[in-house]
């Protein structure tokens, strides 16, 4: 008689079955497992019974969609919006707000563990952000034609594909953009394909049409104070701003230094950041036009590697290598890197601290997308002792 186990087939799309979620992925969905499948599930929260339908099977995992709670988590609640689960704007409005910090909180520490190689990483309780719905102040909307309704939907592309789910209100955006919203619905694109940016410009801030800011004015005090704190406890003398887009961090942190530069490829945006230092009266920094790769080496020269910080915020895909390499190579005192990405942001503190060139101090974690799978961070990097000469 033959007594191997036998091998269950994975379930194809269309079954349906009950499962029990176990955790929350990078990305906000939940993880089931039949058998040794995994099986990614949206809207749902760990220790809940579901009923699913699968919709994708891969070779090592599956995807699925949420049927029914049978058994829900006591942290479930009911999402603001009536969009949400059809518009993929948003993961985890069914989440206690509480709860969706401590979930970010281990998603990051995860990263850092499994990206990052940290053992343990000091990853600080994420700061919650003051108005969690309401807060956004830059959104992106799309037209489409709709060929049943004969007429153009416009909003966000859905959750479960790339159509476009038509919305007369943003929960998670400032009031503002809402009666923006209602404006170019009455006054709607030509065709569809179009996407139309709508934003509130930041008071005192001086932010061309397509540079970047910050997406929530709500938390960017926060965000100011973790970055100076950092600075302050570095002890650099000079501070070099790179993406430094229309000034934002240098401006700020332009009262904790002797002198200061920003670097960012956009010229509309220097042109705006010195605008932004000339109205603020702020004379101690000077901001430059070109690549953080071919200024890097002449500006950590002039104002002398050991005394220099250097502020990266890139663009959600990280640091570009050779940026990783250059820092590594001429060693500045101190590393302070802004993301938006944990898994990005991981991936290049292990680059940087490889070798024992950086250590990794601390991150503290801000809430600047709430509702969403999104998280800020700051990192904090000291170069090793030692380690000033490559």
């Amino acid at each position: 008689m033959d007594n191997a186990p036998q091998t269950v087939p994975p379930p194809l799309p269309g079954t349906r079955c009950t499962v029990t979620i176990h955790d929350i992925a990078f990305g906000g969905e939940g993880v089931a497992r039949l058998d040794e499948l995994a099986i990614f599930v949206p809207f749902v929260l760990v220790g809940e019974v579901v009923e699913i339908e699968i919709t994708e099977l891969k070779k090592r995992f599956a995807r699925a969609r949420l049927i029914r709670v049978i058994q829900p988590a006591p942290e479930r609640v009911s999402p603001q919006c009536r969009y949400f689960g059809d518009c993929g704007g948003c993961q985890y409005q069914h989440i206690a707000y509480p709860t969706q910090l401590q979930i970010k909180h281990k998603q990051i520490t995860d990263h850092f563990q499994r990206i990052g190689g940290f053992a343990n990483p000091n990853i600080a309780p994420v700061i919650p952000c003051p108005q969690p719905y309401g807060y956004r102040n830059r959104i992106m909307i799309r037209s489409q034609w709709d060929k049943f309704k004969k007429g153009l939907n416009i909003g966000f592309i859905r959750a479960d594909n790339r159509l476009v789910v038509d919305i007369e209100e943003c929960k998670i955006a400032e009031p503002a953009l809402n009666e923006q919203i209602r404006h170019t619905r009455a006054h709607p694109p030509p065709k569809g394909g179009i996407k139309v940016v709508l934003r509130l410009n930041p008071e005192g801030w001086e932010v061309p049409r397509d540079s970047f800011f910050q997406n929530n004015f709500f938390v960017l005090p926060q965000l100011v104070g973790a970055a100076g704190d950092f600075l302050r406890a570095g002890g650099a003398r000079f501070l070099v701003d790179v993406y430094c887009g229309v000034g934002f961090f240098g401006l700020e942190l332009a009262g904790l230094v002797e002198r200061f530069v920003g670097v960012e490829l956009d010229q509309l945006a220097i042109k705006a950041a010195r605008r932004n230092a000339q109205t603020r009266g702020i004379t101690n920094g000077e901001f430059v036009t070109g690549r953080a790769e071919d200024l890097l080496p002449e500006l950590l020269g002039r104002f002398s590697a050991e005394a220099t910080c250097v502020l990266v915020d890139p663009p959600r895909t990280g640091c570009p290598p050779e940026s990783l390499q250059l820092l590594r190579a001429t060693r500045p005192r101190q590393l302070i890197y802004v993301s938006c990405h944990p898994a990005t942001m991981a991936r290049d503190l292990n680059i940087l601290c490889a070798d024992g060139v950086f250590e990794l101090v601390q991150v503290i974690p801000l809430d600047s997308f709430p509702q969403t799978q999104h998280v800020e961070c700051v990192a904090d990097l000291r170069l090793r002792p030692g380690s000033a000469t490559p």
